[in-house]
């Protein structure tokens, strides 16, 4: 009988003391998060290069970023790939474009291997997405020619009438700033992206001359290429 009594005490405490109520939420909701979330850093099984390595780049030494082929498994952006990233981020472009394709049987039909966590590795931050104005962009890289990617950029009706994509033509008018580019690479460099110091001090002459719609055709033309995926491997249990 007290149990219960002090019980709806406790809702009714609740039920008139905002603050309370505020309180008990953010007790409840940070016990279900870190129940969820903490052992994503230690279970090996999260990332999924732990158990299939080939899925990295093994960089031997003295190779560069230019040195990588389509396939060798998931590299850092080059400081254009990069660059292109960051106009993608800054327009907003995730907001109608997700980077992740669900392990569904439609979804692998239309856009191939379903994604890995270890493809978004070295993604700070990552660009899963959770809205489709658009289609997926996970696996976008060689499926369009630079040049229908420039066209698409400037003016998306003229390749794909029924587009609502606004039209991006200041892009190619933008020169991408080397030692901004540099800059953004130590940053990730800190935080653990593998970046060598030669990496970030070739970015500037990597990007000297060239425009924004030149980093974003080299972004969205590596976009799923980085890696190569066997449909035969069941890399998630």
């Amino acid at each position: 009988m007290s149990s219960n009594s002090e019980s709806g005490k406790l809702q009714t405490l609740t039920e008139k003391n905002v603050f309370a109520l505020f309180v008990g939420l953010l007790l409840v909701l940070s016990v279900g998060g870190l129940v969820e979330i903490v052992p994503l850093f230690y279970l090996k099984s999260t990332m999924e290069h732990n158990q299939f390595p080939e899925l990295l780049w093994q960089r031997k030494e003295g190779q560069t970023l230019a040195d990588h082929k389509p396939g060798d498994g998931m590299r850092p952006y080059t400081a254009l790939e990069l660059a292109g990233r960051d106009v993608y981020q800054r327009e907003g472009c995730y907001l109608c474009h997700s980077q992740m394709i669900r392990p569904f049987r439609d979804e692998k039909e239309r856009y191939g291997h379903y994604s890995l966590a270890s493809e978004s590795i070295y993604d700070h931050p990552f660009q899963w997405g959770s809205k489709r104005t658009g289609p997926d962009m996970a696996r976008l890289g060689g499926k369009y020619s630079d040049d229908w990617h420039r066209k698409h950029l400037r003016a998306p009706r003229s390749v794909v009438p029924e587009s609502v994509m606004p039209n991006y033509p200041w892009l190619k008018d933008s020169p991408v700033d080397g030692e901004t580019m540099q800059a953004h690479m130590t940053g990730l460099q800190t935080i653990g992206v593998p970046y060598t110091d030669a990496d970030i001090a070739a970015a500037a002459d990597e990007v000297k001359g060239k425009n924004e719609e030149d980093a974003m055709v080299a972004y969205l033309q590596v976009l799923g290429t980085m890696t190569k995926l066997d449909e035969d491997k069941a890399y998630r249990e």
